[in-house]
């Protein structure tokens, strides 16, 4: 996902505490800054041992705010930046700061914005992993959650004291992320609140011999598109791929391989779940034997026969069982005739609703990053929705269901 449209625009006071992932600062206030926020930072004193001052007042473009600043001003510092915040993100926040928040004490700058602003608040907990576990730093982890702060979980990793262990500070990129989706679940409306969504991804991989595959040019971005707009609205979401990505917060990730072992692990979770999306190409046909070995070629051969046998089709056997209050939905890749071809599968297989797109455009293709698609839906008009980046488009898809969803939840 990209951040810059949730941190475009957005009044950011990033509080730095004395931690040594306080380095990590530099690339937060770049990465805000690149994504269009504004941007200022507040040190506390034991902060300044691990970053200088003068490195993030020039990244941020703003002098930032220390114990020790000067200011001639009638305005009291610390309120006027408190005030003037969307966002208190207290990255890293140390054991020390952690306690000093949860007790509500002031007796630095970051404690006193934390205490005058009405921002939404942030804490990104960095430390030794037996300080992180201690039943004291987890009460005070638990009080702040109950305050309304945003806790990001620190990661497993290697930590200056020279072990792996929980305690590391997320990387940047992958941390924004994480507090612009969580941001995003706790504005959702309650419609998909408790709903759990199943969605499958990317090509299948119909094994040949033990080197060789049969599979297709599927990236699986539009599923993946797909699982993080379903989290943003706050779905329970099940994520059924073939490709390795980047974890997305919010949904559990199930990698399979062929269409078979995609058949079997989406029967299991949609039994449970209101609404199943197919994003998966999944392929048509899987060689009838798979080889032992590996299958080689002899001096002068020129051809080689494989037989095939179809796959299952998983989005037809799903919408053939499905209980009344639950929602199936296809995707169509065609390259000729769309409206047509579209129209003829979702009557076929008995689909809720069918998402055509046209792979024939290589825009809009296998791999890209855009998408413009076709919404069917039985004795109604088909919705185009223009070309976009794939978040976008499956935004679009998610808040198309939501009316559905309701629908069948209050029937």
């Amino acid at each position: 996902m990209s951040s810059q449209s949730f941190y475009y625009q957005k009044k950011i006071l990033l509080a730095v505490t004395g931690s040594i992932a306080a380095y990590k600062a530099a690339k937060i206030v770049r990465e805000l800054v690149k994504a269009g926020a504004q941007v200022k930072v507040a040190l506390t004193p034991a902060a300044q041992e691990f970053i200088t001052a003068k490195t993030l007042a020039v990244l941020s473009q703003q002098d930032p705010l220390i114990d020790d600043s000067q200011d001639n001003s009638a305005a009291i510092p610390h309120i006027h930046w408190a005030r003037w915040a969307d966002f208190l993100m207290v990255i890293p926040a140390s054991a020390n700061t952690v306690s000093k928040l949860a007790q509500g004490q002031a007796d630095n700058l970051v404690t006193q914005l934390a205490l005058a602003t009405p921002a939404a608040k942030v804490l990104a907990p960095a430390m030794n992993d037996q300080m992180l576990h201690n039943p004291a730093t987890q009460r005070n982890l638990q009080q702040l959650t109950e305050d309304g702060w945003l806790i990001v979980e620190p990661e497993e990793g290697f930590l200056a004291e020279g072990y792996r262990a929980q305690g590391r500070l997320p990387d940047a990129i992958p941390l924004l992320k994480q507090i612009a989706l969580r941001s995003l679940r706790k504005e959702a409306s309650q419609s998909w609140q408790g709903k759990k969504m199943v969605i499958t991804a990317g090509g299948t991989q119909e094994a040949l011999d033990p080197v060789r595959y049969l599979g297709n040019y599927s990236s699986g971005k539009m599923g993946l598109a797909l699982a993080q707009a379903a989290s943003e609205a706050g779905a329970q979401v099940v994520l059924i791929t073939s490709i390795a990505s980047s974890p997305i917060y919010g949904v559990r990730t199930q990698i399979v391989h062929s269409a078979q072992e995609m058949l079997t692990a989406v029967t299991a979770e949609f039994a449970t779940a209101q609404v199943f999306i197919s994003a998966a190409a999944v392929a048509d046909f899987r060689p009838a034997t798979r080889q032992a070995q590996k299958i080689k070629k002899t001096p002068g051969q020129k051809t080689y026969t494989l037989e095939l046998e179809t796959n299952p089709d998983i989005v037809a056997e799903m919408a053939q069982t499905k209980c009344s209050g639950q929602i199936v939905v296809g995707f169509a890749a065609e390259t000729e005739n769309l409206v047509k071809n579209a129209q003829k599968k979702l009557a076929r297989k008995q689909l809720d609703y069918l998402i055509a797109n046209d792979v024939s455009d290589s825009q809009i293709g296998f791999g890209s990053d855009e998408n413009a698609v076709t919404i069917f839906q039985a004795q109604q008009a088909p919705k185009v929705l223009p070309r976009a980046a794939k978040l976008t488009i499956a935004r679009e898809i998610i808040a198309h269901l939501t009316p559905a969803l309701t629908s069948k939840t209050e029937a």
